[in-house]
């Protein structure tokens, strides 16, 4: 079973574009659609099957080195949205965030803690599809006001708590703007437009097989954070189509099914 280096950033867009954001539509969408009650229950007891199980073990033996006599789920589920490549692109209407999964953290009896990942696989079906080290999602998700949701760009690892009207970042490996700083909707997609849009699928630089990240703000001094770039392409979002990201140095890992 693979295990990939992953604990403050998720992944990182490669290059900010040269080119001049678009402007969001003035009628674009801030709602994010949720998941059903039934969704979520259906989620938290696909966690709680032998095979997620087995997946939180694994990760507590390759991550803490301990072999945990008894793992316990969490019964709550958190949903966890990514950024949307529509919203990227300026298309009208299209929401920040798209449903990515519904996390459940894992505790074993040592106290250690881990998340799984479950994703949709289907109307009305979930699998586990991995678990992360740490239960960040849990944590993050317990300060979000009524109302928000919880919002990862995996490009820088940012964690942002998506709200009416805008975002605020929680945290991030690599933040573009300010901790706690409030953002509105439409500064927010102009930014997004200008580091990922020329990076999305069927782009010059997808068929180029370009990596590379230039960050618009030089970088703190000695945060212990590598320059150099893993290779590594994923693709994100809905229907088929996602952001293109590269994998970054992290100190979280990762238990893929």
């Amino acid at each position: 079973m693979n295990t990939i280096c992953r604990k403050f950033a998720g992944c990182l867009a490669v290059a900010v574009a040269t080119l001049l954001p678009a402007t969001l539509p003035a009628t674009a969408s801030e709602s994010v659609v949720p998941p059903s009650d039934g969704d979520l229950a259906a989620a938290v007891r696909v966690a709680g099957q032998p095979d997620a199980i087995g997946l939180a073990r694994s990760n507590f033996r390759q991550v803490d080195h301990i072999e945990p006599e008894r793992i316990t789920m969490g019964e709550k589920g958190i949903p966890v949205y990514t950024l949307n490549p529509d919203f990227v692109r300026g298309v009208e209407g299209a929401p920040a965030g798209v449903l990515r999964s519904v996390a459940v953290t894992a505790t074993a009896d040592s106290g250690q803690k881990a998340t799984l990942q479950a994703m949709p696989e289907g109307p009305g079906k979930w699998v586990a599809a991995s678990v992360f080290s740490g239960n960040d999602e849990e944590t993050l998700s317990a300060r979000l006001k009524p109302g928000s949701v919880l919002l990862n760009e995996p490009q820088i690892n940012g964690w942002y708590e998506l709200g009416p009207g805008g975002v605020v970042l929680l945290q991030a490996s690599l933040p573009q703007s300010p901790v706690g700083k409030f953002v509105a909707l439409s500064d927010y997609q102009r930014e997004v437009h200008g580091r990922y849009a020329d990076k999305l699928p069927g782009s010059d630089y997808q068929r180029g097989g370009g990596i590379g990240f230039t960050q618009q703000a030089p970088p703190p001094a000695d945060t212990g954070i590598p320059v150099a770039i893993v290779a590594g392409l994923i693709t994100a979002g809905a229907a088929g189509v996602g952001v293109v990201l590269v994998a970054v140095w992290r100190r979280r890992r990762l238990t893929p099914r």
